[in-house]
């Protein structure tokens, strides 16, 4: 039995070794059960999606596969592969990042931070919709694992102040009923170390619970205890949700404007513009939604959320203000740095969601039709970034003969930028518009269209909900990215056999893909907030299997309502007509050449 366990502990130890041995071995009858052409496609794809899901080679490199694979395999030449890795979706989304990572170096987001948290107040219930709106919104433009990371030591500081240390908690929650007062452990709710407040301030604190019983110190710990852990898991579940309300905000938003391109050229309803009109409200809705479960699961929502009372609650809730307070102008005031990059983001912004939105003409038309994309407006503003002064100009440098003649540092150094950009992003998001582009050329979306032909009679309501359902559920156990670039050539296929709108079964498949809120793995969020040892599987899968029903829910909501009406989904749109019939003239040569090996295998 232990040469058994010997030998099962040295397999686990080569797994992705033999993964990326056995897996193209296992895909192999792929070749001769498909045409040639769309069985070395779907041979390619579902290698990557292996390894994507295994995780058996770093993402960006699967990611690299299209490059080599698809000119070997005779599936699509080098020239038309390797443009994929630099669309201009791939250049919105590094400026996006570049844009965040000034961000992040003079601190502003810190400042947004807690300047909210300032403002939404100090009472658990209010605090976590503070710091879910906060998150939520720092997502949007920062990544969601940036975001996370920033906002959980914030939390905890808040936290030490409201509740004292955790362990204590946790050793008050284990107290038993016993008959002396002496015995008594008394709850550690003053502040540690870690806050500003003095000594002398904090020595009369334990004094109010020199009355409370064991029964009373056990129920109050319990319920800190849970307020905490509500603090924790909000963090993780608003950054994901942030993310989907912008284009840039997270990866699979852009893989769906690009694999629309590959699919259908002729659309062009989905820019920052339209995008952030459909996606914001949805945000907004799910944000509170998940607010109110959370604070109902946890015990944030109580009498106190709108009374006023006067106890130790009162205090510790005046005491995390003033950690909040402190933090805030320890920042010190406004400098120019931050200044500039606040009023750069703020133009960025508008310039980005004012180009062309649609539902009203946008500054795009004073420019030749179709030289404009979200692209240019995104690198123009950060290529300011890089030669903007951080220090305020003064006229009187040029006559002052004793100031040091030294160039103020730019806002943002090409150093800096390159340390902070996750460059490996970009390499995915090329990845994932080569294997589109390698699905739409050599026939495998035609293919896969024909194979999806029992699905025809789904109502296009129905198919919406199975879909949010299955990509999240599927999403729990890969990254986001891989889930949507494996996802977004069916829902395409499946659009047009279905003659409902592209756009109605891609976009809640994309979103849906944001929604991994159930396990530590899902996410790198879910995997940081986890990592402070506060947290336990178990308390993520039950807060979590809620959460996802939730988004589902919310998401067809949004999509049967004013997604209607921005993307006009209620009409099967000429672009997606003109595609379908160009599949439909290729489908007679496909079967003919299917029937056979497919019969053969069976």
């Amino acid at each position: 039995m232990e040469a058994v366990l010997s030998f099962a502990k040295k397999l686990w130890c080569v797994k992705r070794f033999i993964i990326l041995i056995v897996t193209p071995l296992l895909l192999l009858p792929l070749l001769f059960a498909l045409p040639l052409r769309e069985g070395k496609c779907l041979y390619v794809v579902l290698m990557m999606a292996v390894f994507w899901c295994t995780e058996a080679l770093p993402l960006a490199v699967t990611a690299l596969f299209p490059v080599f694979l698809f000119p070997l395999l005779g599936v699509l030449p080098s020239n038309k592969v390797c443009p994929q890795y630099f669309l201009d979706t791939n250049f919105l989304f590094l400026s996006g990042l570049v844009m965040a990572s000034a961000i992040e170096e003079w601190n502003l987001h810190r400042r947004i931070a807690l300047r909210i948290l300032l403002i939404m107040g100090v009472k658990p219930a209010w605090l976590i919709l503070g710091i879910m709106l906060t998150t939520s919104f720092l997502s949007m433009w920062l990544s969601n694992t940036a975001t996370t990371a920033m906002m959980l030591p914030i939390a905890h500081a808040i936290l030490i102040s409201l509740f004292g240390d955790l362990d204590t908690l946790k050793e008050n929650c284990k107290i038993k009923d016993k008959p002396t007062g002496e015995s008594q452990r008394k709850m550690h709710t003053v502040p540690t170390e870690m806050q500003i407040l003095t000594l002398e301030e904090r020595q009369d604190v334990p004094d109010k619970f020199e009355s409370l019983t064991p029964a009373e110190i056990r129920k109050e710990a319990e319920y800190q205890k849970n307020v905490w852990k509500g603090f924790l898991i909000a963090i993780p579940y608003s950054a994901s949700i942030g993310g989907t309300a912008t284009l840039t905000g997270t990866a699979p938003n852009l893989l769906l404007v690009g694999s629309l391109k590959n699919f259908f050229p002729a659309c062009d309803l989905i820019n920052f513009g339209s995008w952030f009109v459909f996606a914001c409200p949805l945000m907004l809705l799910f944000l509170l939604l998940g607010w109110l479960w959370i604070s109902f699961l946890y015990g944030g929502l109580n009498t106190r959320l709108c009374l006023k009372k006067k106890d130790f609650r009162a205090e510790a809730e005046a005491r995390a203000r003033a950690v909040i307070k402190a933090d805030y102008e320890k920042l010190g005031p406004i400098q120019f740095a931050e200044g500039a990059i606040a009023c750069l983001f703020f133009l960025f912004a508008a310039l980005l969601f004012t180009r062309d939105p649609k539902f009203f003409p946008g500054w795009s038309k004073l420019f030749k039709a179709g030289f404009l994309s979200d692209a240019v407006t995104g690198v123009t503003i950060v290529t300011i970034l890089f030669f903007f002064p951080s220090q305020k100009p003064s006229i009187k440098w040029w006559f002052d003969k004793q100031a040091p003649n030294t160039p103020s540092p730019p806002l943002l150094s090409w150093k800096k930028a390159q340390e902070s950009v996750p460059w490996n992003i970009i390499l995915l998001l090329g990845g994932g518009f080569a294997m589109a582009k390698g699905c739409e050329e050599s026939g495998l979306s035609s293919w896969i269209g024909g194979q999806l032909q029992p699905l025809e009679s789904v109502s296009p309501v129905v198919a919406v909900l199975l879909i949010t359902v299955v990509v999240a559920s599927f999403t729990e156990l890969a990254s986001n990215t891989a889930t949507i670039i494996i996802f977004l050539p069916i829902l395409a296929e499946l659009a047009m056999r279905l003659q409902v709108n592209p756009l109605y079964l891609m976009i809640p498949g994309t979103v849906s893909c944001s929604y991994a809120f159930m396990l530590p793995v899902s996410t790198p969020p879910n995997a940081i907030a986890f990592a402070s040892g506060h947290l336990v599987v178990k308390d993520m899968v039950r807060t979590g299997v809620v959460m996802n029903i939730i988004g589902v829910l919310v998401l067809s909501l949004a999509m049967n309502t004013w997604g209607q009406y921005i993307f006009d989904l209620s009409t099967y749109p000429d672009w997606a007509i003109v595609h379908s019939a160009n599949a439909t003239r290729a489908l007679p040569d496909i079967y003919d050449h299917t029937v056979k090996p497919l019969n053969f295998t069976l």
